[in-house]
């Protein structure tokens, strides 16, 4: 169970703290000749040489180390739809996590709209000042064709962290799980719960990994998706037409059956100990719903799991997008890459596989601490070779 003492410590904290980022000089600002330098009249003379060759903005402005972490609160951790004023405070821990971990100074920018053309729209036209966008807490299947359109018509790397950051994540620790089982995740059954942005995301990467899409079941609320269930809306048909190659149908219990893999990206405590026992030996489970897992660790410890993740930094096994997004954004800015591929988050999950070595792998440890300082280098290299 969560600590109940985490949800009063960090109210109280918060609001001692009115937020959590600040703006910082990096001017020295003593006297009148700073003030001549940093300002009017010697900044006419960067903006005069910025206007004629407007690339120079990575190179004389703080667009080159920053990123705008843009939501509109519509789907917000566990939480749902709880407004923009809600997702606020979200916005700003992604903003520190940005600086803490990778350097990059982010801005919380949220949107007081569910409208996709004015997000885009907004987006776009504030897009200057920043070197990439990270899309945040934006629902399915809205926050598809925002990010695919800022991705089509803007030139500066544009991600939804809840999908790609999500399944970066989930698939470095399911390379380093199955070299623990020792099972080959080409034949392996998965069973994915939940079918919005995070899922549907897993579901492409490990694709693109090279597990055939027929070995993988997704579920949404209504049960498991299958070609031609008649209340699919467009994206969950896509994922109808190449998912559930056995045409398994009915709920997570059916799903469950024989699977070697539970990953969770929905909602907590659906994952009952008796049907986790149906599934092949050996079996793996990430538990990610958020504040509360699908399954708790003191459930868990009492079936057949043999490794199990989830994404609370209070258990082994943290499941975290914070061991990707720090690093994908530093080498993508780094690089001044122009968008982020499928190619790069695939080589980022295997370095972030391989800082786990041989020695150190077990079940218990399948993928790096949040605060291991290896993380973002390797990420950003591995991006950087990608492009």
């Amino acid at each position: 169970m969560v600590k109940k003492e985490y949800f009063k410590r960090s109210l109280a904290l918060h609001k001692k703290t009115k937020g959590k980022i600040c703006i910082s000089s990096k001017f020295s600002l003593e006297n009148k000749d700073d003030l001549s330098l940093a300002y009017t009249p010697g900044v006419a003379e960067v903006s005069r040489y910025i206007a004629k060759h407007r690339g120079a903005a990575f190179d004389y402005t703080l667009k080159s180390n920053s990123v705008a972490v843009i939501s509109d609160g519509s789907a917000v951790l566990g939480l749902g739809d709880i407004g923009p004023e809600g997702a606020l405070p979200v916005m700003e821990g992604k903003a520190i996590l940005f600086k803490k971990f990778a350097g990059i100074d982010a801005y919380p920018i949220c949107l007081a709209t569910k409208d996709v053309e004015e997000i885009i729209r907004t987006i776009k036209i504030i897009s200057v000042g920043f070197g990439g966008i990270n899309l945040e807490d934006i629902s399915a299947p809205r926050c598809f064709v925002i990010e695919d359109r800022l991705k089509k018509e803007l030139s500066i790397p544009v991600m939804h962290d809840d999908q790609h950051g999500t399944a970066i994540v989930v698939l470095a620790g399911l390379i380093n799980a199955f070299r623990v089982v020792r099972k080959d995740m080409r034949t392996a059954r998965f069973v994915v719960n939940g079918a919005g942005a995070a899922a549907t995301a897993i579901v492409n990467l490990m694709m693109r990994f090279g597990v055939p899409g027929v070995h993988i079941s997704v579920l949404d609320s209504r049960g498991i998706i299958y070609r031609g269930r008649s209340d699919l809306d467009m994206h969950k048909k896509a994922l109808s037409l190449k998912t559930n190659g056995g045409k398994i149908r009915g709920g997570l219990k059916e799903a469950l059956r024989g699977a070697d893999v539970f990953i969770g990206v929905s909602k907590g405590n659906v994952l009952i100990p008796e049907w986790v026992d149906t599934m092949a030996d050996n079996p793996v489970v990430f538990a990610m719903a958020n504040p509360y897992p699908e399954i708790s660790i003191e459930r868990a410890r009492d079936t057949k799991i043999k490794i199990f993740g989830t994404g609370r930094s209070d258990y082994p096994n943290q499941i975290n997008n914070v061991l990707a997004f720090p690093g994908i954004f530093r080498g993508a800015l780094d690089a001044r890459a122009r968008g982020i591929t499928d190619t790069m988050k695939l080589a980022a999950a295997r370095a972030l596989a391989n800082l786990i070595s041989k020695k150190a792998l077990s079940e218990h440890c399948i993928i790096p601490d949040a605060f291991d300082p290896r993380v973002v280098p390797a990420v950003a290299r591995a991006v950087k070779k990608a492009i």
